[in-house]
């Protein structure tokens, strides 16, 4: 199986470590990329290890997530690939991800 990012989850991932470099300290923001990359690479041994994510159903993609921390690393299985979608603040209000199902499908 090969693990693939998608342009929305890099660029998500990148806003996380912005956001905590300047609100907390780089650090701090190494340690949370550390975490979420460790944890998505976890999926490589256990692809179906991740719940299903309900908000995108309607997708019809089979979307999962795991969760590392506050954040939901959501993911999809085709074939064989494992590709990471996005990485969502789990802190937010559980309808924004809907408004992120343009960037999913």
């Amino acid at each position: 199986m090969k693990m693939i990012w998608t342009d929305f989850a890099i660029e998500n991932l990148k806003n996380i470590f912005d956001f905590y470099s300047k609100k907390a300290n780089k650090k701090i923001a190494h340690k949370i990329r550390k975490d979420v990359l460790a944890t998505a690479k976890q999926l490589l041994k256990n692809p179906n290890s991740g719940q299903i994510e309900f908000n995108l159903l309607e997708l019809n993609q089979n979307h999962r997530y795991l969760v590392c921390g506050n954040f939901k690393i959501i993911y999809r299985i085709e074939g064989e690939l494992l590709i990471i979608s996005d990485i969502f603040d789990g802190r937010q209000n559980p309808i924004k991800i809907n408004d992120d199902k343009r960037q999913l499908k």
